[in-house]
């Protein structure tokens, strides 16, 4: 009948992946997720929040087979490594269950890892309902192993970090990751020191939680070498409930990585209005625009990234141009429309949507091979 609409199932999801927040700290973007499909009203089993390695897997395969008749679809967070050993036993176990099981490509390693496996990666990927990649970049990278994947970006809650535009810059930084050498936190020190020969007031807050590889030692001993100790505030793990006010007082945002795929903590700055200073690694030059949202150097380039950060305190039409940038861009990832569209891809993935596969994602893309 005409105007009538079609009530759909209840949706029901078990979400695979780390929910180590409560006991390492550092929140997961699969445990956001989570979260708010439970406001949205979808039925959520989860694993795990097991710290150890073994028993989370051991957990996760529990909770799938125990759990099976409480949800119609799963979601596996794939990463490199022994992450991918988690995810690999998980969907064999769910293949054998009969689950459907959608893939969301992790972590900027993974291309380099799926080089090296490229057996074992194939047969995962093709065993998915859906593979999903939260940027171009991973996409592209992995399209050898299948052809049809979905990009569904990370999200942010914009109006939660309340975005001021910078009219000018002053030489207030922040950096937000894990302290982990992928993440080369010491070249954030290095840049304070360097910005601080023309600026001496300037000061850096380094938060993020300790990885346990000694980057954060490194990063303590060297900023003591150089001299800016006294400017280095490590507040440690902040919680995702901090974020906004930590953000809004720094003008400019520094991203030091030399691997990385869509880091969330730079959408985090993009909806904070900060001038971002990064590096062109992996999927952030999809992600950001040089000159327009931020300014991209080459990775561990202390010359290249302190001389970015000084135009940026040094030229305020600059500094208005990226922060009225970031926060116009990062619009574009706001979470309610991407928890729409994950809700549409799973929905087609349990069988449950009558929506035909290609408008399962509204504003997606699908990366095919030429």
């Amino acid at each position: 009948m005409r105007g009538v609409a079609i009530e759909q199932p209840r949706l029901r999801v078990a979400l695979f992946g780390n929910f180590l927040s409560g006991s390492l700290g550092g929140r997961s973007i699969c445990e956001d997720l989570a979260d708010r499909f439970e406001e949205r009203g979808i039925d959520v089993v989860k694993a795990s929040s097991r710290p150890q390695p073994i028993r989370r897997l051991l957990d996760m395969l529990f909770t799938a087979s125990r759990e099976r008749r409480r949800y119609d679809v799963a979601y596996i967070d794939l990463y490199s490594g022994r992450g991918f050993i988690w995810a690999e036993s998980v969907a064999l176990l769910l293949t054998s269950l009969r689950k459907p099981f959608v893939l969301t490509l992790r972590g900027g390693s993974l291309p380099a890892f799926s080089v090296a496996n490229p057996g074992r990666v194939r047969r995962l990927l093709r065993s998915a309902r859906f593979v999903v990649a939260p940027s171009r970049y991973l996409a592209q990278a992995m399209r050898g192993f299948r052809d049809d994947i979905e990009i569904l970006p990370n999200a942010v809650d914009v109006a939660s970090y309340q975005g001021r535009i910078r009219t000018a810059a002053a030489p207030r930084f922040v950096w937000l990751r894990s302290f982990h050498r992928i993440y080369n936190p010491v070249l954030a020190v290095r840049v304070l020191a360097a910005v601080s020969e023309r600026h001496p007031g300037a000061t850096l807050v380094m938060a993020g939680r300790d990885k346990g590889d000694g980057s954060l030692g490194e990063t303590i001993a060297e900023a003591a070498r150089l001299g800016v100790t006294d400017r280095l505030d490590l507040p440690g793990d902040v919680p995702k409930a901090r974020l906004p006010q930590l953000l809004g007082g720094a003008d400019v945002f520094l991203n030091t990585t030399t691997v990385d795929n869509q880091p969330v903590s730079v959408l985090e700055a993009m909806a904070a209005g900060l001038c971002i200073v990064t590096t062109d690694v992996g999927g952030i030059p999809d992600l950001c625009a040089h000159g327009d949202t931020a300014l991209l150097v080459p990775s561990d380039d202390l010359d290249a990234m302190s001389g970015a950060c000084l135009r940026v305190l040094e030229d305020g039409a600059l500094a208005r141009r990226l922060s009225s940038g970031a926060l116009l861009a990062a619009r574009s990832f706001d979470r309610e429309s991407m928890l729409t569209q994950w809700e549409r891809l799973l929905r087609v993935a349990a069988g449950s949507s009558k929506a035909p596969v290609a408008s399962a994602v509204v504003s997606g893309e699908v990366v095919r091979k030429p």
